[in-house]
């Protein structure tokens, strides 16, 4: 199977920082934001990778080049000017097959395990769904949540108000057919796409209770760089 990582946003909240570093290569744990994922996806055996990328593009491809050096192979997908992420995800459609295939934010920390994601795929074909989500608990800047989880279903918050909503992590599985009606090169947001989806019942889910962090701004980044560093340095005694 296949993996894109999302690295096209600009990062407006990490300035700044990312107005001479794109937001997937600022460092946590004394490597880039990207790697961790890189690194993960790989060990769980998924080498075949996509990353998109707009804003100082060329040092993504730089940095991680065409991905040998971590056992992966690696395609870009440059979009010039960042196209939200069912945009991206559409104009990269040509790289990523005809497959369910996985994306990721570039911009979290997330210690889920990519080892479960073939089997999700399998599911994920056998039942015709268009998307399956990774969820998390509401970190502090998103208390309200954005979906709901029952039976491994995803369904709307709107329906069953007196449960509480779960925060989407940016880890997803989803078939090409999702984004086959975006015009490639269009700009266009992914949580309509979600919405629409999850109102005819064809999102699965599953709740991620380990370690992730939006890496939003410059204080979130110093708190994961600190609690990285701590972590391995505890690894290391």
């Amino acid at each position: 199977m296949r993996a894109m990582i999302l690295a096209a946003g600009r990062g407006e909240r990490m300035r700044p920082l990312t107005d001479r570093i794109p937001k997937p290569l600022l460092q946590a744990g004394g490597k880039p934001l990207i790697v961790w994922h890189i690194e993960r996806l790989v060990r769980a055996g998924i080498t075949d990778l996509v990353i998109n990328h707009a804003h100082l593009g060329a040092q993504i491809e730089q940095a991680l080049g065409d991905g040998n050096r971590f056992g992966a192979t690696i395609r870009y997908s440059d979009e010039g000017t960042a196209l939200e992420t069912a945009g991206g995800i559409a104009y990269a459609l040509p790289l990523l097959g005809d497959e369910p295939f996985a994306v990721v934010n570039g911009d979290i920390y997330c210690d889920y395990d990519f080892t479960h994601l073939p089997a999700r795929v399998a599911a994920l074909v056998n039942s015709g769904d268009m998307a399956h989500l990774v969820l998390v608990d509401n970190p502090e800047h998103n208390l309200k949540g954005d979906f709901l989880l029952h039976d491994d279903r995803v369904i709307s918050s709107a329906l069953s108000p007196q449960h509480s909503a779960l925060t989407f992590s940016g880890i997803g599985l989803y078939q090409p057919a999702l984004f086959a009606h975006i015009a490639r090169g269009t700009k266009a947001p992914l949580a309509p796409l979600l919405r629409e989806q999850i109102a005819l019942g064809k999102v699965s889910g599953e709740y991620h209770d380990g370690m992730w962090v939006d890496v939003g701004t410059p204080q979130r980044l110093e708190e994961l760089d600190k609690l990285l560093r701590a972590t391995q340095n505890i690894r290391h005694v």
